[in-house]
Formats: structure tokens, sequence, C-alpha cells
């Protein structure tokens, strides 16, 4: 059977074959999950090049340069690091006996064994890093995995199942391409396990996909993640690093900043600091090679729909550049200022070149507003005021935090990255990725004699025995 499949009846066949060879395998040794993480590393380096060109075709504009550093690298760090650290993981975990028995030598321990195929459905906005890093964790766990890329990045993903069915056999990592049908059929199959990386509206039919086969989730989703800009912040330095951030792959990253809390009276220094940033870093707009383009048509209309709905209610919405309609899909930073509530561009998630910021008077105000919506994949504080920050961290709930900086912190190898609530669930990154896919399984050792019968545990019971066991019943 070839790696890459594109039927339901093909993804069915594949899924059987990964399955059946993982019951023929048994244990999956250390050296046998580096050597197949080094095979997605060696695909990797090896058609670099050729996987940028893709990504830069299927965006119609984006930076070889940026293709490479996030998802190329990104996807080498997360493999590499699982690669080094796989073998201490694996590492059967003691557990403490109970009493009595560990007196007699009882012995307690949890096993991480691999679930089987893993099934993983990836993205087009990182087309790369959304496969291959949780396969670092897949393969790390020692399961097999079935690939699934986007179908709105299809030269990326014709190219990623060429590669890996030139690298491996498809009993160990296959791919299936196609259309939204094909990925629905994907997320139907009885995965041992499956990994979904995309919108919350999307993610919710996935979950309810895999629940007919009873099969665990990982749901990296995303969300309107917020930025609370206080009053002690280097409001300089902090635009610089969020109009970069909002520049960052055209603001299509799931950890994107969606809102920006600012004081109500640095308003105007904020808004005129942001647009001054993202035109030292993006002099031009329309031919400039190092601003991501919106991936298609589509997500382009998408983002200016939210912005024209803005723009009919009487928002004040501000431009880092002249706003010029040009036949490219590259737009400036909008700045959409304290919209109302129900406007699409504060009900949707933006994943585009624009960003809401809201006034404050009091940081209570802010964290309040953040707690009145769902909970958001990311996280920002920006100020030097370390109660404000801790009050900032303790009141609210989000899948990870970037402190004076965005989006940091998806690149922590070692650190889990994932959402909570319709943010996501689930995570991968570092150990608690190998912990995600593999089963923790609790083995105990019992001593070779038997002394309950002494101790009056055992039928039939005598008349002492519901005292003794009233006598264990304490709150101490």
């Amino acid at each position: 059977m070839a790696s890459a499949v594109s039927t339901p009846a093909g993804i069915t066949d594949l899924l059987a074959l990964q399955q059946a060879a993982f019951g023929r395998e048994g244990r999956v040794p250390a050296a046998v999950r580096r050597q197949r993480i080094q095979q997605v590393i060696d695909l990797l380096v090896a058609n670099s090049d050729a996987l940028a060109d893709a990504m830069d075709a299927d965006f119609g504009g984006r930076s070889r340069g940026f293709s490479l550093m996030n998802d190329v690298l990104g996807s080498l760090g997360s493999l590499k690091h699982t690669r080094d650290q796989l073998e201490g993981w694996m590492q059967p975990d003691t557990r403490t006996s109970f009493a009595p028995y560990d007196q007699m030598g009882a012995r307690a321990e949890v096993l991480h064994q691999p679930k089987g195929s893993v099934g993983i459905m990836g993205t087009w906005n990182a087309p790369l890093f959304t496969l291959f890093s949780p396969l670092a964790c897949a393969l790390g766990a020692g399961n097999r995995a079935i690939l699934k890329p986007s179908e709105i990045t299809p030269r990326t993903a014709q190219l990623v199942a060429e590669i890996i069915g030139a690298r491996f056999d498809p009993e160990v990592v296959g791919v299936a391409t196609g259309d939204a049908s094909i990925g629905a059929a994907f997320a139907a199959q009885p995965f041992n396990h499956l990994v979904f990386t995309g919108s919350t509206a999307v993610g919710r039919k996935i979950m309810q996909a895999a629940a007919a086969n009873l099969v665990p989730v990982t749901l990296e989703l995303g969300g309107k993640s917020p930025v609370v800009l206080g009053r002690s912040a280097d409001l300089n330095e902090a635009c610089r690093r969020l109009a970069l951030a909002k520049g960052t792959n055209g603001g299509q990253i799931c950890i994107s900043p969606d809102i920006l809390y600012v004081p109500e009276e640095t308003l105007e220094v904020a808004i005129a600091q942001l647009k001054q940033h993202f035109n030292q870093y993006y002099p031009g707009i329309e031919d400039n090679p190092d601003l991501v383009a919106a991936v298609n048509d589509n997500h382009l209309q998408r983002v200016e729909s939210y912005l024209a709905d803005a723009r009919e209610r009487g928002v004040r919405i501000e431009s880092s550049h002249p706003e010029q309609a040009g036949p490219g899909r590259r737009r400036p930073l909008r700045l959409v200022v304290n919209p109302p509530a129900d406007s699409l561009i504060m009900q949707e998630e933006i994943f585009g070149s624009a960003l809401v910021i809201q006034t404050y008077a009091q940081t209570a105000d802010a964290i309040a507003d953040i707690n009145a919506r769902p909970r958001p994949l990311a996280l920002y504080y920006f100020g030097l005021d370390a109660a404000e920050e801790t009050t900032v961290l303790e009141n609210t709930l989000s899948g990870g935090v970037t402190i004076n900086d965005a989006m940091m912190h998806a690149a922590m190898h070692e650190a889990p990255f994932g959402g909570v609530g319709c943010s996501g669930l689930g995570h991968y990154h570092g150990y608690e990725g190998f912990l995600e896919f593999s089963h923790a399984r609790t083995v105990y050792r019992v001593p070779e004699h038997d002394p309950r019968a002494e101790w009056g545990m055992l039928p039939p019971y005598g008349e002492h025995f519901e005292a003794m066991i009233k006598a264990q019943i304490t709150s101490e």
C-alpha cells in the first residue's frame, strides 16, 4: 500500500494496516523510536527548500526565510528535543505502595506505553509545524501515525505526501490528502488518538466524530487572545513587540494577539506607536516579500468583512499605512478602537492583519472583560508591576502566557502547549506531549505472602472486623 491515500476507504485500510503492525510489533525500543524520528528530521532537512517554495506558492506570498524558521526549524526543534530525551521519559515511574503492603515488599510503578496509531490533522497557517511537532511526540511515545495536511495549502500537502512516501513504510507513517470531506472521514476513523489543529467550530465537529469511536483527542484551537498593557509597561517597547507579533505570518497564527487592553490615558500614544513600529518592520505593503499574504481570497474577505461591519457601525479604525485595494492579498495593520461587543470583530477570531484596542480604567475592568469571553489559547501581560502581573495571572485562565512579549511561550519545547475550554484540550511538546500520546498503565506487584486472613480481613468476617474498619475512618 502507498503511504498516501485520498479516499475514505483508503484511510480505513491504512489505519487497519498500522494497527495490525502495531499489534505484531509489541514493545517499541528507544532505538527504534529515535530512528523513526531521525527519518523525519532527515526528510525535512533534505526537502526544506522545496517545502519553503511550496508554502510560498500556497500563500501567494510567504517569505521563504519565514517558512524555514517557523515551519522547518520549529518542527526540527520539537523532533530533536524528543529524540534526545525520549529514553529518559520511557523509564518506569515508581510510585509508593500502600501500607502495610509496602512494608512487606509490594511495589508499584507506572509504565507509559504507546497507544497505537495516531491521526494528526494539521492546519494551513503553519502547514508543517502543526503536523510534525505533534508527530515528534507521537513517535517518541512509540506510536505510528497518519497525517492529514490541510487542503487549503495543497502544494505543501502534496509534497508532504511525496516525501513521507519516499522515506517511510506506510505501516509506520502515512498521509491522507483531500478536501474537507476527506477530513471528515479521517476524523471518523477509530484511531487510538486523534490530534486536530484549527478553529473552535471545526474542533467541536472533530470531537463529536471521535466520540463515536471513543477516540481520545488533542484539540489545538484558538480564540481571541488578549493583551493587558499595564500602566507600568514600557509603552514604546510593548508596542514594538506587539507590532512585530501582529505582522508575523500576516496575523494568521492561533496565538496572535486579538484584543489589546490599554489604559484610557495612553490610547493615542499606543495607536501612534503601533502604527510607527509596524511601518518600521514593513515599510511597504503590496509588494513586500517580508509580509505574509492572506492565504486565499476567502480568508482575506472574511477579515475585511469584520472591518466593514465595524465601519458601518461608526467604529474608529486606524491603519498603519494608507489603505489601497491592490490586486494582492497583503494588508496593513488595522487598529479597531472600542468596537461594540456585538460587532463581528468582537465575536470572531481575527486571524489576520487587524487588532482590536479596548480602553480600560482599572485592571479589574480588563480582567472582567477577558473572563466574560471563552477562554483563549494565549494571554499576554506587559508591565513591571509584580503585584498587577500576579493579579492578571491568578484571575484569568488561558492555554499559555508570555510576559512582556507575545507568542514566545509556544516555542518552549520542554513546556506543554495547548488550550483550555473553547481554545482546546490536551497538549503536546516535551514530556507532557510524550505523556499525551502514551497510556499510563499502573503495575502493582504484591508480596508472596498474603496476610489478610491473619488480619481478619477475609470472610467469614469475625466480630471485630467492623470495629477494626471503623477505627481507621478518621479525619487525620
